[in-house]
C-alpha cells in the first residue's frame, strides 16, 4: 500500500465546529426536558450565553431544524418543536424503510467480528444506568449492523432520523421493563444474523421498530 492509499483508507472524521458544540448542548437540553417544547430560541440571547457570535448560533439552529428539534419561522423566529405523535410515526416509518434496506445490503458483510461488536454494545446497554447514555448506545448498536452496507448517504439519513427521534426517547424511561424488552429484541436480531437468516433478521428488525413506535407514541400520549 502506498502513502496515498494509506491516507485514503483512514476513516474521515468531521472537524468539530462551534456550531456543532452549540447544537450538542441545545440538543441535550431539549432531550432532557430542560428546554420545553414551544420555547423561543433567540439568536442574540444564545450568542450572549455561549459567548460567541450569531453566525455559529444560526448554523447550530439550522442543524437542529434538520433533525426536527426546532422549527424556524421566517418572521416569528426559532422555537423548540412541539411534541407530536404524528411526527414520531413518520420518523419510524422512515426508519423502518431505511434501516431494513441498510441491513439487507449489509447482511452479506456481517462478519463474526461485527456481530461480536454489536453484542458488546448490548452488554454495555444492560450495564448502564444512565438513560441518556442508553440512547447513544442504542443508536451505536443499530449503526454497527448497518455500516457494512457502505452506503454513506443512506447511513447519514438513518442517523439523522434517529437523532430526530432522540428528543422523544426520554419518555421511554417511564415505561417499566422497556429496556429489558428492547434488549431481548436486539439479541433476537443478532441471533438471526448469526444463523445467516436474512429474512428472519429483517422481520425481527421490522417488528422491533414497530413495537418501539407504538410504545413511544403511547408514552407521549399518556405522559403526566
Amino acid at each position: 500500500m502506498n502513502s496515498l492509499d494509506e491516507i485514503a483508507g483512514r476513516r474521515m472524521v468531521k472537524p468539530r465546529t462551534a456550531a456543532d458544540h452549540v447544537a450538542d448542548r441545545l440538543r441535550e437540553a431539549i432531550v432532557k426536558g430542560l428546554i420545553e417544547a414551544g420555547t423561543a430560541l433567540r439568536q442574540d440571547d444564545l450568542a450572549t450565553k455561549f459567548g460567541i457570535s450569531r453566525m455559529p448560533i444560526r448554523d447550530a439552529l439550522r442543524l437542529l431544524e434538520a433533525e426536527g428539534f426546532v422549527s424556524i419561522h421566517p418572521t416569528r423566529g426559532t422555537f423548540v418543536s412541539l411534541i407530536d405523535t404524528g411526527e414520531i410515526r413518520e420518523i419510524f416509518i422512515l426508519r423502518q424503510l431505511l434501516e431494513c434496506a441498510a441491513l439487507r445490503d449489509a447482511f452479506p458483510h456481517l462478519t463474526a467480528k461485527v456481530l461480536d461488536d454489536a453484542d458488546h454494545i448490548l452488554d454495555l446497554i444492560e450495564e448502564s444506568t444512565d438513560f441518556s447514555q442508553w440512547g447513544m448506545l442504542n443508536l451505536e448498536f443499530h449503526m454497527i449492523l448497518y455500516r457494512p452496507c457502505k452506503n454513506k448517504r443512506l447511513l447519514g439519513v438513518i442517523e439523522a432520523q434517529n437523532n430526530a427521534a432522540e428528543r422523544y426517547i426520554r419518555f421511554l424511561s417511564t415505561i417499566r421493563d422497556f429496556r429489558g424488552r428492547s434488549g431481548a429484541e436486539h439479541r433476537d436480531i443478532i441471533a438471526a444474523c448469526r444463523e445467516g437468516n436474512e429474512t428472519l433478521a429483517i422481520e425481527r428488525l421490522t417488528c422491533h421498530l414497530q413495537i418501539g413506535c407504538l410504545t413511544l407514541t403511547d408514552a407521549v400520549e399518556n405522559r403526566p
